[in-house]
């Protein structure tokens, strides 16, 4: 199929895309990598009046770091964020979530901050920005402002971000942990059926902090507090402890059994693989 008609425009600063969806409000639409919304118009699930190419926006660009982190531009695309030394040297769990996602192709052209708005609850990036304890800046009519990643992603599909507001950048955090990252998919390059993001500290072979963030199960990136804490105690008691943080939702891949079953596997799979590591 192809997309409906619409009217293109291209600013060159955000005050000037701010302008345009304020003035063409919920027929607006943002465009950068494109990697989602193009086979949505295409499919005509989607027909907006007017789309808003922002790839011209240079101050959204970019991964630079920062005294506590790194801050990482909504318009960075995922090829730069696997391939950056300082990605990898303060938040590596970044880099190893990068070839998970989709394929080379893909990953050349979508954006970080597509990625993050467009809140997919099978996507690796939103459940790394939750649990890196990421800070998301907006921009809107009214200024500037930050969202904690946890606030951030509400649903399928659903944000904080107004229809007025552009994601701008998001500060991240150095990681303070050894890097906690699987996903089952049916091939590679699909979306998980049930993936773990997060970190853990270690003290030789123990684990005395975690922070478990499970994707691919429920409508959002959901932190698994209790499962995290009661590590410190043993893996067997994290896998029990993970039937209070998940309430698995069933889809076309697996039932909502299988995706509990599975988040187990992958807590033991991951917490394991990290000991065993630094021992």
């Amino acid at each position: 199929m192809k997309a409906p008609p619409f009217r293109y425009a291209r600013p060159q600063t955000l005050d000037a895309a701010l302008r345009l969806l304020a003035d063409e409000g919920a027929g607006a639409r943002l465009i950068a990598g494109g990697q989602s919304l193009v086979p949505a118009l295409n499919m005509r699930l989607l027909e907006p009046t007017l789309l808003i190419d922002i790839n011209g926006l240079a101050e959204l660009t970019g991964i630079a770091e920062t005294a506590s982190g790194i801050r990482v531009g909504a318009l960075t695309r995922h090829a730069a964020l696997g391939a950056s030394a300082i990605v990898a040297r303060r938040t590596p769990l970044l880099a190893a979530a990068v070839p998970f996602i989709a394929h080379e192709a893909i990953r050349n052209r979508g954006t970080f901050g597509g990625s993050l708005a467009q809140a997919d609850p099978a996507a690796e990036l939103p459940a790394c920005a939750v649990a890196l304890g990421a800070r998301l800046e907006i921009a809107g009519p009214g200024g500037r402002r930050r969202v904690a990643a946890h606030d951030f992603f509400r649903g399928v599909y659903e944000t904080a971000l107004g229809r007025d507001e552009i994601l701008v950048a998001a500060e991240i955090p150095a990681q303070p942990g050894a890097t906690l990252f699987l996903e089952l998919a049916r091939r590679q390059g699909d979306y998980a059926i049930a993936g773990l993001a997060g970190w853990a500290a270690l003290d030789r072979s123990r684990i005395t902090d975690a922070r478990l963030v499970f994707f691919g199960t429920d409508i959002r990136a959901v932190e698994a507090r209790a499962a995290s804490a009661a590590l410190a105690t043993s893996l067997d008691a994290a896998a029990t402890a993970l039937d209070r943080d998940l309430a698995p939702v069933a889809d076309l891949n697996a039932s909502a059994a299988m995706k509990r079953h599975l988040a187990r596997v992958l807590l033991r799979r991951a917490c394991a693989a990290a000991v065993t590591h630094a021992a």
